[in-house]
């Protein structure tokens, strides 16, 4: 399934995307983040980790499935539970091959990966930038269930090479089942589902508005976890799935009824996300470095702290830049270190010790916008950044603390 955002969180059925900012060309990647769970590989150079909540559905799938074959098997005995693990892995393998799908078709666009990850209810690929076009968005949803479909009938030919009621042919035929479900369930027409990324993009097409295809999506999303909610339970104890309702116990009602709530809420909570991350990107063109820079005056080194202040005061500047004798930018004066020293003691401490040494990460251009702005921040972590014009003069000083109120303004505004 799928889920917009910048964040991989948890998504129901087998394969998800979720796209968020990433660095543009020419810019240096940010650190790798750590965590994720247990590292597998790297497919195309993509990390795949399995996450710890993975252990525990696998553990429940081998027991569940354990069961069933006791009764189509009874002659393997304990050994059921091996044949019931190596189900679980498998149908994992198919759920990693549903999720390099949407990989693959983000990297021919040019798409950066963050990572893969597997977890509880199946996997999500971590992808860093929105899709350029509603045509881009459709095939990147859609790969992942026809994947899955692919899967299903190549476990069906496989079912005709085998003996019914064997081993092989009951794993066939569960891999077959259980690639069908994640195919028709990702289908479904709602956010963060892939089928809600489908929808999202057939409205974008006609509308030509982004935000307009989320809202629709979402909203579809929302009412697909209303139903899942109240209609899972329902269609189990009308046998719906094939079960005989007098077979039902108390504890098979609480089980469904328990499923049928995390199912929904994963979902209820992936359209909100996917609205909220919607209309931050609205917003994100609002996010300019020469707008949000102050104004800075440079200063030498050994220069008093109290003259430095003067001498910004009367340039109406509220930032500090400490150059060499050449007037080349060496360090930026960290606000929290002016603040700390009390007023009485600023003539007799010179700028250069309360001054953050430069690096190139901290200086940025005058012209990023948006998500490029946020990349070049997150690539290099610092309370404040030198802002140069493209020709290398000083523009000014940029705060990460100014960047970050119009970060939570920008999330404050409504969408237009």
């Amino acid at each position: 399934m799928d889920e917009s955002g910048d964040s991989g969180r948890p998504q129901p059925g087998a394969g998800g995307t979720a796209p968020g900012a990433g660095p543009d060309k020419g810019e240096p990647r940010r650190p790798e983040e750590p965590g994720g769970g247990l590292l597998m590989g790297r497919p195309f150079g993509v990390p795949v980790y399995v996450a710890p909540s993975w252990f525990l559905v696998a553990a429940l799938i081998t027991w569940v499935f354990g069961g069933q074959l006791e009764r189509v098997l009874p002659e393997l005995g304990a050994a059921r539970y091996l044949v019931s693990l190596f189900f679980a892995i498998a149908f994992y393998a198919s759920v990693l091959v549903h999720e390099l799908a949407h990989t693959v078709v983000a990297l021919h666009y040019k798409l950066p990966v963050r990572r893969i990850q597997l977890q509880f209810f199946g996997g999500v690929s971590e992808i860093e930038k929105e899709s350029e076009t509603p045509g881009r968005e459709f095939l990147l949803a859609f790969v992942g269930p026809l994947l899955s479909l692919v899967l299903a009938g190549l476990f069906y030919a496989g079912m005709t090479f085998v003996e019914p009621g064997t081993v092989p042919g009951v794993l066939l035929a569960g891999l077959m089942i259980s690639n069908l479900l994640v195919a028709a369930f990702n289908l479904l027409p709602g956010l963060p589902l892939d089928g809600g990324r489908m929808l999202r993009a057939v409205v974008w097409k006609i509308t030509g508005r982004p935000m307009s295809g989320t809202v629709a999506a979402a909203w579809v999303g929302r009412a697909l976890a209303v139903v899942t909610l109240i209609g899972l339970p329902l269609l189990t104890r009308t046998g719906s799935f094939g079960n005989d309702p007098r077979d039902l116990s108390g504890m098979d009602t609480v089980t469904d009824a328990l499923l049928a709530a995390i199912l929904a809420a994963i979902i209820w909570t992936g359209a909100g996300n996917s609205l909220r991350m919607a209309r931050l990107r609205e917003h994100l063109p609002e996010l300019r470095a020469r707008t949000l820079t102050r104004r800075a005056v440079p200063v030498e080194a050994d220069t008093p702290l109290s003259e430095a202040l003067r001498r910004a005061n009367e340039a109406g500047a509220r930032a500090l830049v400490v150059v060499d004798g050449h007037g080349e930018p060496k360090g930026v004066v960290r606000e929290t270190a002016i603040v700390s020293i009390p007023e009485h003691r600023r003539p007799w401490v010179a700028v250069s010790g309360l001054a953050q040494d430069l690096t190139e990460g901290m200086k940025v251009s005058a012209e990023l916008v948006g998500e490029a702005l946020l990349d070049r921040l997150k690539a290099s972590p610092a309370t404040e950044y030198l802002v140069l014009e493209e020709t290398g003069e000083i523009y000014g000083v940029l705060s990460t603390a100014d960047v970050e109120r119009a970060f939570v303004a920008a999330l404050a505004r409504p969408a237009a």
